[in-house]
């Protein structure tokens, strides 16, 4: 019997995956910007080998959200529970069960389980959670089956890499810098116009158009959550042409000479598009070093510019 005010709902699909192979996929949280539509960041706040505390930002009905869950890992059994410890309202608790069975030795089921509740279970808040959960459930199901299906053929298409840039400054002039967005367009050459808004502290929706190096501009919209003074997280949510996946980070490491800030990116690149953007004869390879140049170039850009901003307010102080 269901509490009153209680929903419990059930959504599944099948995967042409080994139970295992999908069960590893879910358990690692820090690859689900990866693999699920929703989800901007995951964040460990805790954990042991079955029980872990994590905190989660995603979207929902294009709004984003963050919240801190509970999950227990049971590989045994190939089923992870989870309940969210401090819901984002309108939700008042929030919780269910991933359950991963063997269709045979190359397909398997996913069940997907959510019981939750509306704040003073109000009917309208609720079929806003409804509705939420739904479109979830399926995008995440949906992102699953075609992340795990197409594992081996993405493999080669998805890398990651990272700039770092010495500066002799703070960890919090440096953060500064990356984090007021808003000022880019007067700070960075490339940006050309910001539009920017921070609905909750740290985390944030940042959109902007880029100049190319052949003069051309591009729209991209990202989510960002931002860790003061250490790191800002981020994930592409409009992207360029030649890829289908863009997150990555800022970090700002304090040493003995400063901060090394790094700028970290993970791409996968969009086959459909190579010929029509790089000609008929350009290949993956061509795709991949155009995609990290042109990223390198506007992240090394913005680290040089941070690093005169944090070195100018450096030397100031020391004056």
């Amino acid at each position: 019997m269901s509490q009153p005010g209680l929903r419990e709902v059930e959504h599944e699909i099948t995967v042409s995956a080994p139970a295992a192979a999908v069960y590893r996929l879910i358990a690692e949280v820090q690859n689900w910007p990866r693999i699920f539509p929703p989800t901007i960041y995951v964040d460990h706040v805790e954990r042991s080998a079955t029980e872990e505390r994590i905190r989660i930002w995603a979207t929902a009905n294009g709004e984003a959200k963050n919240w801190t869950s509970h999950r227990t890992l049971d590989p045994e059994r190939l089923r992870i529970t989870f309940r969210q410890e401090v819901s984002a309202p309108p939700v008042a608790s929030m919780g269910g069960t991933w359950i991963i069975e063997p269709v045979s030795a190359t397909d398997s089921r996913v069940r997907l389980l959510h019981d939750y509740r509306a704040i003073d279970d109000d009917p309208e808040s609720l079929k806003w959670i409804d509705e939420a959960v739904d479109r979830n459930s399926r995008s995440e199901l949906a992102a699953l089956k075609t992340n795990v299906e197409a594992a081996h053929a993405a493999e080669d298409l998805t890398f990651s890499f990272e700039d770092t840039v010495q500066i002799a400054g703070s960890a919090k002039d440096v953060f500064d810098f990356v984090n007021e967005a808003q000022l880019w367009p007067e700070r960075l050459a490339h940006v050309a116009t910001v539009r920017f808004e921070e609905p909750s502290p740290g985390l944030q929706e940042l959109e902007m158009d880029t100049r190319a190096k052949d003069g051309s501009v591009h729209t991209t919209k990202s989510y960002r959550v931002a860790f003061p003074h250490e790191k800002i997280a981020y994930k592409q949510v409009t992207l360029p042409a030649l890829m289908t996946l863009h997150t990555g980070y800022w970090t700002f490491a304090e040493n003995a000479d400063g901060v090394a800030a790094s700028s970290q990116h993970t791409v996968t690149l969009n086959t459909a598009n190579i010929a029509k953007i790089l000609g008929a004869d350009a290949t993956v390879e061509d795709a991949r070093k155009y995609v990290h140049t042109a990223l390198s170039t506007n992240s090394r850009a913005t680290l040089g510019y941070a690093k005169d901003h944090a070195e100018n307010i450096a030397q100031n102080k020391a004056a």
